[in-house]
């Protein structure tokens, strides 16, 4: 019985024994890590490393988790973590820790689980392989990883379900073959923002329980492999910004399960599949910028749950006002800009209460815009240009009646009518939010209206190539949150009105608003590139003042310097006379300069070379002279921003200025250019020292008697002196030449 006793407390001892050295391994091999980081500290000051905070234990001592995402931490990520044998979920993301991860590592975690390291700065090479077998979700996204990622790296992560590597530069093929030999249990793949190339191989069709699957933004080529269709629990396919080629299959009908596809920026072709809309779960469809062609579905029409539907910029025709919205109640952005659309707006379009946004800029459409159009009360971006719309007063009568619209672009539209003006909107009180207004492109005739003058929150206004004429009126500059303006090629003559100075915009910064921080619904594109410039704000707009070509005469008002938050300014191709104002240096933030092809005069004035964010001047063509001011930015400018002035001499010109050129390309003793007024200093002080020597003796002579004569008898004296010295001389010479 002694001996029994003996033995369970020898027992007991060892084990607790044995527990407490591991402890000792847990709580060194985290103090280990912690002091390889950098502040913040981690403040685990207590012996009981289990209640440290982001740590997690189990019953037995072993720390689990090791969580601690967002604190700031910076450093490596120490080798004394494979310590952690028992270690089943690591997060350290959202931190900035640097390095490379060591095959190592990995080989001492078998029991890990979760492993998140995502936003940070990691790089290198992924290891050989993931050792352990109980991996489930991986994600490396948001570091500096590269090289490609070998299909050994998943030999052993059988039970992965989730392996994000996003926004690194990994290379080489995409890995869509994990599921053929590792990993068939995967649901989330994300290899979006890297960049991998070219086609994307057999394999995805393996990944039966597949639901989102995210390639876009790399260099991915070929046709999409016909085995992608076999994932039919896919809710989510995800490849925009590649060259993906090919058609979308009819197979598509088989992932049931579908709610968003997205294929922006590719290269499909042929015709959308005629059974699409029996994938009844889709919410989103991106399909912009393709090169898609024929008529769209009409079985697209019965998603119910659609929410965005994207199809601009292909060449999809039909008439688009046979087709039937109204089931697509959930509908909230629709563009369909830059195609082959005819036909008239469809009424049943205006069933679709929840659209925030349309987008039908660039079809072939006609007609009028109808009253219904009001009943979408979150219609907030309309955007109709380049189509043959007509009526624009009647049009504009409505549309004022809209609280809810922000964006308005008429662009192109309703070509060769007269712009809405005071009598046509007796009664208008409308477009009380309206922040961008453009109906520029439209050949409209007639004045700048005076409803505008209403439009208070109005930020930009484009009304650019018309036959706009009359004046520019003074209240423009008293619209308080205006500070986009163009109005070139239009026929607006007058002066350039000193009101418009005063735009409290772009003298002193508004107080911030919700158009601060709007994206546009629809991305901003121009027609003719078939470009994007996201991201979409209106606060992206530069600061701009358009008035080229124009019939604008007068000089440059020197109340212009008041505008110091104008960046752009086009004052090219009108009648302008006078100087280049000096106060157009106060315009501290101008990145553009155009004051070409105008009758400006004199000189260029030094004041410019203050502009430090200067990246545009043209002057060309108008009667500037003299020499152009000496700066290193002022010469990175081309020879073509200053000619057609013959007056105008000095780099970047050929014409180059002779050393004392002035103003008139003559010749002078000073340089008037420059102001530096060069005095004939050798000359002054000449004559400044024959004064002084002249009168120095002269003048006591003249006032001093008795000097007087001693000087007078001073030079008989050397006068006497001289005459017998070469007297003497003379005679010698006579006897020599004698002799």
């Amino acid at each position: 019985m002694a001996h029994g006793f003996l033995l369970f407390l020898l027992f007991s001892y060892t084990i607790s024994t044995n527990i407490h050295a591991y402890k000792q391994t847990e709580h060194a091999s985290l103090l280990s890590f912690a002091s390889t980081l950098s502040s913040p500290p981690l403040n685990w000051t207590s012996i009981d490393y289990c209640r440290w905070k982001g740590i997690t234990c189990n019953q037995d001592g072993w720390v689990t988790h090791l969580l601690l995402p967002f604190k700031g931490i910076k450093g490596g990520i120490s080798a004394s973590l494979g310590n952690l044998t028992h270690l089943t979920h690591l997060n350290l993301s959202h931190n900035s820790l640097y390095g490379s991860l060591k095959t190592q590592f990995f080989l001492s975690l078998n029991r890990l689980e979760f492993l998140d390291l995502s936003y940070n700065l990691l790089s290198g090479e992924l290891p050989f392989s993931l050792s352990s077998s109980n991996i489930r979700t991986v994600d490396l996204s948001s570091n500096h990883f590269q090289g490609a990622i070998s299909s050994s790296f998943f030999q052993r992560a059988s039970n992965l379900t989730s392996f994000n590597v996003s926004n690194n530069t990994f290379t080489g093929y995409a890995p869509s073959f994990i599921c053929l030999h590792s990993s068939p249990f995967i649901r989330l793949l994300d290899f979006s923002s890297n960049e991998f190339s070219g086609n994307l191989a057999f394999g995805l069709g393996g990944c039966s329980e597949l639901k989102v699957f995210r390639a876009g933004h790399n260099n991915l080529s070929g046709l999409l492999p016909e085995d992608i269709y076999n994932a039919t629990k896919l809710e989510e396919i995800a490849i925009p910004l590649n060259s993906l080629g090919g058609s979308i299959s009819d197979k598509i009908i088989n992932l049931t399960n579908l709610a968003i596809l997205d294929f922006y920026i590719n290269q499909l072709s042929g015709g959308l599949p005629f059974n699409l809309g029996k994938l009844s779960k889709l919410k989103f469809v991106n399909l912009d910028f393709n090169y898609l062609e024929g008529a769209l579905p009409p079985s697209l029409m019965n998603c119910a749950n659609l929410v965005e539907l994207h199809l601009g910029f292909n060449n999809l025709e039909g008439d688009i006002s046979m087709l039937d919205f109204s089931i697509l109640s959930q509908l909230t952005k629709l563009d369909l800009r830059g195609n082959n659309f005819t036909g008239t707006l469809p009424v049943s379009l205006y069933s679709c209460r929840s659209l925030k946004a349309i987008g039908l800029t660039g079809n072939h459409l006609e007609g009028q815009i109808q009253t219904e159009i009001l009943s979408l009360k979150s219609l907030s971006f309309l955007s109709l240009g380049y189509n043959q719309f007509t009526n624009l007063t009647g049009a504009m009568k409505i549309l004022m009646s809209s609280k809810s619209l922000h964006i308005l672009f008429l662009t192109g539209s309703f070509v060769g009518e007269r712009m809405p003006s005071g009598d046509d909107m007796v009664d208008f009180d409308g477009f009380q939010n309206l922040w961008l207004l453009s109906l520029a492109y439209c050949n409209l005739t007639g004045q700048i209206p005076m409803w505008l003058s209403k439009l208070k929150n109005l930020e930009i206004l484009s009304l650019n190539v018309n036959q706009i004429t009359g004046r520019i009126p003074s209240w423009l500059g008293t619209l308080p949150r205006l500070f986009y303006i163009n109005l070139s090629h239009n026929r607006i003559s007058g002066e350039f009105p000193k009101q418009l100075c005063r735009l409290p915009s772009l003298i002193s910064k508004p107080i911030a608003s919700e158009v601060d921080q709007y994206e546009f619904e629809l991305p901003l594109i121009t027609i003719s590139d078939r470009k994007t410039y996201p991201p979409h704000r209106l606060s992206y707009f530069p600061a701009l003042i358009d008035l080229s070509d124009n019939n604008i005469d007068g000089d440059i008002p020197t109340e212009i310097g008041q505008l110091q938050l104008l960046r752009k300014l086009y004052l090219n191709s009108n009648n302008f006379v006078g100087v280049i104002p000096d106060q157009i240096s106060n315009l501290k933030e101008l990145e553009v300069l155009n004051l070409s092809m105008n009758h400006l005069s004199g000189k260029i004035t030094l004041s410019l070379l203050r502009l430090n964010f200067l990246r545009s001047l043209d002057v060309s063509y108008n009667n500037l002279q003299g020499p152009i001011p000496t700066s290193t930015q002022i010469q990175s400018f081309n020879a073509s921003s200053f000619e057609g002035n013959p007056k105008l001499c000095g780099d970047p010109l050929p014409n180059k200025c002779g050393p004392n050129k002035g103003i008139d390309g003559d010749n002078k003793n000073k340089d008037v250019d420059n102001g530096l007024h060069q005095l004939p200093w050798l000359y002054i002080f000449a004559a400044f020292g024959f004064i002084v020597g002249f009168w120095g003796v002269c003048g006591s002579l003249v006032i001093n008697k008795t000097w007087r004569y001693a000087y007078f008898r001073f030079v008989d004296n050397v006068q006497d002196r001289l005459y017998a010295m070469v007297t003497m001389r003379i005679n010698t010479i006579k006897r020599s030449l004698r002799g």
